[in-house]
């Protein structure tokens, strides 16, 4: 009777252990699982986050942007030719690295006219990356004809 309550308790013991060994295995493979959704959702949020980054200007905020550059544009064209015609009338020696200074000037806004001109607006194109060159090279070209218009005579 001893031998058989051994047995039993013995057996008992056993289908226990491994009842608990299959849960904990299964426990674990449910928490991998979840782990890996996990990061799958982390994945996509980042793609849509990269997305909205790289997004493409909606087609009123491009017309507006293209139209104040058209504007930014002729007024940089306007202060050139004023330059142009005060040269012309100073006579000076210096009038050729003057006139080099204009041209480089006259270039570059031809060059912003032209990147703008160019730009795709699509989703493949970093619409904040480009505004933001762009200002920075708008910023350039006016401070240089604003420094071309200082009269340094004392």
């Amino acid at each position: 009777m001893k031998k058989t309550i051994y047995t039993l308790a013995l057996t008992t013991f056993i289908a226990g252990s491994v009842l608990v060994g299959c849960q904990t295995s299964t426990k674990k493979e449910l928490e991998a699982k979840d782990k890996v959704t996990d990061a799958q959702r982390e994945v996509r949020d980042a793609k849509e986050e990269l997305m909205e980054a790289r997004k493409e200007a909606t087609a009123e905020e491009w017309q507006t942007f293209k139209n104040e550059t058209a504007a930014k544009v002729n007024e940089n064209e306007n202060k050139i030719a004023e330059l142009k015609a005060k040269m012309k009338k100073t006579g000076n020696s210096i009038d050729a690295m003057y006139a080099k200074k204009i041209e480089e000037l006259e270039q570059k806004n031809k060059d912003i006219e032209a990147k703008v001109e160019t730009y795709k607006n699509d989703r493949s194109s970093d619409w904040e990356s480009f505004k933001r060159e762009y200002n920075h090279d708008m910023t350039e070209l006016g401070e240089a004809l604003k420094d071309m218009t200082i009269d340094n005579k004392n």
